[in-house]
């Protein structure tokens, strides 16, 4: 009788160091700066957790890039998940918008990886809530593809093809002490990532949490 094995999983191999990260924030930086004519109604606002720790950084580009300071925010969007009832509850992040408000600006979300496009969904309902933007567009490290939105980013790091059985973990010097984007099979990625969620948010020890899932 013919024994089926199941593959053995492939561990996370790196795609990105720190130095391909730096490089990409400056060359998303430029184009912002291209595309918004000199991003003077630019407000940057990063999606918990890892898209904060990126819009900071890229602020901090543009403002030596443009000689100005770039109103940056941050945006909860747990309260907007459509699946809210299928995952444990996590803890609430903090949303702030700057002084001068989104209305009428071109407001453009920061976040770490485009999957199905469900927590860019979620974070159009949070900005509804809060003002009325002349435009919104989506700044993000990893685009990996298999979206089940209608939904594509306007700045993109790096095109990265996966398959569904493969996890992207970013790792952010900020939250996990090193730049880094890594590509496995979901199975031997969970079991390797740190303790902490796709969002940032500290797992429950010594369990492992799960790799970057569909958002």
């Amino acid at each position: 009788m013919t024994t089926h094995h199941e593959p053995t999983p492939r561990p996370p191999h790196q795609v990105l160091d720190g130095a391909d990260i730096a490089r990409v924030v400056t060359r998303i930086a430029h184009e912002i700066v291209e595309r918004a004519k000199g991003a003077e109604d630019v407000v940057l606002l990063g999606i918990h957790t890892r898209g904060v720790h990126l819009a900071r950084r890229l602020h901090g580009r543009l403002a030596q890039i443009t000689g100005r300071e770039i109103p940056l925010g941050s945006l909860d969007i747990t309260m907007y998940r459509d699946d809210l009832r299928l995952k444990p509850a996590r803890a609430l992040e903090h949303t702030e918008i700057p002084p001068g408000g989104i209305d009428g600006k071109l407001v453009i979300l920061v976040d770490d990886v485009l999957f199905s496009g469900r927590t860019i969904r979620a974070a159009l309902d949070a900005l509804n809530d809060i003002g009325r933007p002349r435009a919104v567009q989506l700044a993000v490290l990893v685009d990996r593809g298999h979206r089940e939105l209608p939904i594509r980013a306007d700045y993109v790091g790096k095109n990265l093809p996966t398959s569904l059985r493969e996890a992207v973990q970013v790792r952010l010097s900020d939250s996990d002490g090193v730049d880094a984007v890594l590509v496995g099979d979901r199975d031997s990625a969970a079991a390797s990532r740190p303790a902490r969620d796709e969002h940032g948010t500290q797992a429950p020890a010594p369990q492992p949490s799960e790799p970057h899932l569909p958002e």
